[in-house]
Order: C-alpha cells, then sequence, then structure tokens
C-alpha cells in the first residue's frame, strides 16, 4: 500500500487521505464514534463536553511535547498486557461486588507483566 507505483494509485491514496482528513468527514465520523478528531484544528461546537475538553488538553499537550503512547491504540505495551488491562477493567464495570481497591491491584498486576 505504501510502495506504490501506478501514478493513479498514488493519486487515488491521496485523495482518499485528503477525505479523511477534511474536516468534514472528521466532525462526522467522530461525532459518531464517540471520539475526538484527529485534527487539531477542528472546531468542536457539536461535540459534548467530555470531548471538548479532550480536545484541549490533547492540543495543549502535542504543543508541549508531553504526548505519551495509546495503550488502547497498541502503542505503549505488549498486546498481552494490554488484553490484561482491559480485562481487569472489563471485570471490574461488569462486577458489581469488585471494590475500586481490587481493581487497581488487578490493573497493576496486568501493567507489572511487562
Amino acid at each position: 500500500m505504501f510502495k506504490l507505483k501506478d501514478p493513479a494509485n498514488i493519486a487515488a491514496q491521496k485523495d482518499l487521505a485528503a477525505a479523511i482528513m477534511g474536516t468534514q468527514f472528521q466532525e462526522v465520523f467522530n461525532l459518531n464514534k464517540g471520539s475526538i478528531p484527529v485534527r487539531l484544528n477542528m472546531p468542536m461546537d457539536k461535540f459534548d463536553e467530555c470531548a471538548k475538553t479532550s480536545s484541549k488538553d490533547f492540543v495543549a499537550t502535542s504543543k508541549s511535547g508531553a504526548l505519551v503512547p495509546s495503550i488502547a491504540h497498541g502503542m505503549a505495551v505488549p498486546s498481552a498486557v494490554e488484553g490484561a488491562i482491559k480485562d481487569a477493567v472489563s471485570q471490574f464495570w461488569n462486577d458489581d461486588k469488585m471494590s475500586t481497591a481490587d481493581a487497581m491491584k488487578r490493573i497493576a498486576s496486568a501493567a507489572k507483566a511487562l
């Protein structure tokens, strides 16, 4: 995909990237997905307060150079650790009897498996 030689394919790939990164697509996609746009210059007036705060924090952190890799996107830890952390969080949300302290222990234990 990244080593295309045919000019028509390269042009099509650039057109797709431009469409995906366009403000209209970013707005519609992220409002429906419940996430924030990847673009840093997006108007956020149609988004909820959580998204507005997340976007503001993301923009500020990207400008300061303090962004860290994401566990949720497979960039910070091996997939087995990611799975164990997600399992611990899921168990906490779905088990009315699990305490916050127990959930924190399970998440910490999963993270230590590195």
